[in-house]
């Protein structure tokens, strides 16, 4: 009898984070602001970029790899630098810590919208560049890539989950703007690396969107040639040091 009553005492863990996940997936895809630039974006670009403006027969197979990156980094980005941002602004990240909802809910709903929306990027660019731009490649290049784009949004959920928790409301979206786009350009996701100055090529290896670009590109033979270990040591990095100071940064705001 005890054991029956200490059962139903105990939460279900993970029908919390299934229906925490449910309500963020359902509050992103009711905002507007959100979810149609997040999936709108990349497309847009690709078909500039990677199909009416191509300047030759590989640029859409190298566009469509890079800008699976662009297109992953969005909603780790915006989904925790701004929202977690925008919530703590409005009072209402304080009424989920006060709640009985255990705080690692919210962070893995969080990476379960961000890991869903990437899924859907990542699956709409490949369709464009099968329909549109006749890339052809062998199934399990699709697979690598696709599974390679989605978990490498993971460290960029951590750079926004500390953005989130540091920058004030007001703010946070110009800054995390200023961060992704510049990001995605100077990591080699617009157009190759190679065709930088070498000052800003040397830069690109400290930019995590750079490294995970490298490892997309491996997988159709169109990378610059770098250590694969190499790169994922760097996301493995930006992963454990930004979740840190996300931690740091949650701890300090307890004790204010």
């Amino acid at each position: 009898m005890y054991h029956s009553v200490q059962n139903l005492n105990r939460p279900n863990l993970s029908r919390i984070y299934y229906l925490e996940s449910k309500i963020q997936l359902l509050k992103m895809v009711r905002t507007l602001g959100f979810s149609i630039p997040t999936l709108l974006f990349p497309i847009i670009f690709y078909t500039f970029f990677g199909i009416i403006f191509s300047m030759s027969a590989s640029m859409p197979t190298y566009v469509m790899v890079t800008y699976a990156v662009f297109g992953i980094m969005g909603p780790a980005l915006f989904s925790f630098g701004v929202d977690i941002a925008i919530e703590r602004g409005q009072g209402w990240f304080d009424m989920k810590e006060v709640s009985p909802m255990p705080a690692s809910a919210y962070i893995v709903s969080r990476v379960v919208l961000a890991l869903i929306f990437s899924l859907i990027v990542v699956m709409l660019l490949f369709s464009m560049a099968a329909l549109f731009a006749d890339v052809r490649l062998e199934r399990v290049q699709w697979i690598l890539i696709a599974v390679i784009s989605i978990l490498g949004a993971l460290p960029f959920c951590a750079i926004g989950m500390t953005l989130g928790l540091y920058l004030k409301s007001s703010s946070a979206p110009a800054i995390v703007n200023l961060i992704y786009l510049p990001m995605s350009i100077l990591s080699g996701l617009w157009m190759p690396i190679n065709f930088f100055p070498e000052y800003l090529q040397y830069f690109a290896n400290i930019l995590p969107a750079y490294h995970l670009a490298q490892i997309n590109l491996k997988v159709i033979d169109m990378d610059i040639g770098g250590n694969l270990w190499q790169h994922i040591s760097v996301l493995l990095a930006y992963l454990l040091i930004f979740t840190y100071l996300a931690i740091v940064a949650y701890y300090k705001k307890d004790k204010k």
